[in-house]
């Protein structure tokens, strides 16, 4: 069954009530730094990771996915005294394992070529707004790494990811990665990089969070069903996220996020194509705008996104 999942937001009773009346299922948390311990030590305190769950629990929510705190760029450079890095990050899988937390994600400085695109914000219908990337707006684009330092920079994941899978199967916690964002040629887990990551770790307990925005980003809709059909019928996408664009750096050099309805990518055939590789996970309706009336937050753009998400759902079970 397809579950959805939300951002943690601020887990404040309020937002969790909301969250549990619009029909989320779980939540997921995005930053390798948010779980108490992590600044002090360096890792997340297995008991505060616990109640933290079970405070979650009681609105009748689980967590779907964490993020283990970030490999920084001094590690991945090969400085010296950065190595403990790793054990940071095979604790606190230790500890979100312990917990009961069924998934996580490692970031990794570096995966993303900043200078190749200028960011904007993207008007779309009734005015709302979004973020918008294009590679014409940047007259002298920065370097892209050569070969020799991509080669150098995959030592040090495999490095990492060497450490971390042994304990994904030994206390049975799987390992998501997100695609490259934004998905510039050669970034590190673009289409041929994300392929190398099961390749070197043919575990079952490796997989991705597979990101529906981020790849049609790269090469528009026919290259997420693609993946989809590809990684889906392996057993090797474990959550989604939800995004929708217009335009692609492929063919537009361009790209603009959108509301789930309001973008190139058609949202009910993505539904269809999970369910025909028997993907049982969540999907996260990730990066809403805001939309008229949202001020700070994006509640109705997130009660929007969840209504639509459950409608397509039910619209995908009924036509099988």
């Amino acid at each position: 069954m397809i579950r959805i999942s939300v951002w943690h937001g601020d887990l404040s009773d309020e937002y969790l009530r909301l969250v549990t009346q619009l029909g989320a299922d779980c939540i997921d948390f995005g930053g390798g730094d948010f779980w108490p311990g992590v600044k002090e030590q360096g890792y997340p305190d297995v008991e505060q990771v616990k109640t933290i769950r079970r405070r979650i629990r009681d609105f009748g929510l689980d967590i779907n996915r964490v993020t283990l705190p970030d490999i920084p760029q001094t590690f991945m450079d090969g400085e010296a005294g950065a190595a403990s890095a790793i054990d940071n990050s095979c604790r606190a899988l230790e500890a979100f394992a312990a917990a009961g937390v069924p998934m996580a994600r490692q970031r990794f400085a570096g995966d993303t070529f900043p200078g190749q695109a200028a960011r904007y914000r993207a008007v779309h219908r009734g005015g709302y707004r979004s973020r918008g990337e294009s590679m014409g707006l940047v007259k002298e684009p920065l370097p892209t790494p050569t070969q020799q330092e991509l080669d150098a920079w995959w030592d040090r994941f495999v490095q990492v990811y060497g450490k971390l899978v042994p304990i994904a199967e030994e206390q049975d916690i799987r390992l998501a990665m997100h695609p490259s964002d934004s998905p510039h040629t050669d970034t590190p887990f673009g289409a041929l990089g994300y392929h190398r990551i099961i390749d070197a770790f043919p575990s079952s307990q490796v997989g991705y969070l597979y990101c529906c925005g981020t790849r049609a980003e790269a090469g528009g809709s026919a290259l997420i069903m693609d993946e989809i059909h590809n990684y889906g019928r392996k057993g090797r996408i474990f959550t989604l996220h939800m995004r929708n664009v217009r335009g692609s750096l492929a063919t537009a050099g361009a790209f603009e996020e959108t509301l789930l309805d309001d973008g190139d990518i058609n949202m009910f055939k993505v539904l269809q194509e999970l369910r025909r590789v028997g993907f049982s996970g969540c999907i996260n309706p990730d990066h809403i705008p805001a939309v008229e009336g949202d001020g700070d937050g994006v509640h109705q753009g997130l009660s929007y996104s969840i209504g639509y998400l459950k409608a397509l759902l039910a619209a995908a079970a009924a036509s099988r």
